[in-house]
């Protein structure tokens, strides 16, 4: 009979996840027992899968996110940029993966046909740049996109889930129809930004109405106070 145990324990976490500086936290997958008729791989699939899940819910409840404490080490895949004309392929709306999208300082400038409609959930995306991109309907749940330049980029249909915009550069983004659920503009730029029919919570309408570089136009569109 297969067996599947997790293990969770106050140790720091060296995979390939962000790691926390404060109340660090490991997860392990240990107990994968496989007889004869698991023994073509299938079963360890699934473990997988349910291993990234954890890892999944340790990143999403993590400080380290929102508070841009240390990351991992920049990816050294030759072709890491064009995985963005990929996506993910599993969980995407959840961010489960073996390994995160690194799209970090890669340049997607102009790009009006690959980022479109893409899932591009948990990318690490900080410093990269998307300026004048065709990004409708894309899926960037749990993303880090902390110092990334969206200058006039069309978000139009596209649901953003919990994204870190800290210090982005969103001048003249077009948030048409767009999910904003979760996500953070701390110090973003948000000069001549299109809020039309956006779909927001309270809560975090209240954060981005914080924000002192929307125009007045879209603070009246957000019904900002």
């Amino acid at each position: 009979m297969a067996s599947l145990s997790f293990a969770i324990s106050p140790s720091p976490y060296h995979g390939r996840l962000l790691q926390q500086v404060r109340t660090p936290t490991r997860i392990s997958c240990s107990g994968m027992k496989l007889d004869e008729e698991s023994s073509n791989g299938s079963f360890k699939k699934v473990g997988n899968v349910a291993c990234g899940i954890l890892l999944t819910w340790a990143v999403a409840s993590s400080p380290a996110l929102s508070a841009n404490q240390r990351l991992p080490p920049l990816s050294t895949e030759p072709n890491r940029c064009e995985k963005a004309y990929v996506g993910n392929t599993i969980g995407q709306a959840n961010g489960v993966y073996d390994k995160p999208i690194d799209l970090r300082f890669c340049d997607y400038t102009n790009d009006k046909s690959n980022l479109k409609g893409k899932s591009l959930a948990a990318a690490l995306m900080s410093d990269a740049k998307f300026d004048g991109a065709d990004m409708t309907e894309v899926v960037m749940s749990k993303a880090y996109a902390v110092g990334a330049s969206f200058k006039e980029v069309d978000f139009s249909n596209a649901v953003l889930d919990r994204v870190n915009f800290g210090k982005a550069d969103l001048k003249g983004a077009i948030f048409r129809n767009t999910v904003l659920s979760g996500s953070t503009f701390e110090e973003a730029q948000l000069q001549d930004v299109v809020f039309e029919d956006t779909i927001i919570g309270y809560i975090d309408l209240q954060k981005l109405c914080r924000n002192t570089t929307i125009s007045e136009d879209g603070r009246q569109v957000l019904g900002c106070r």
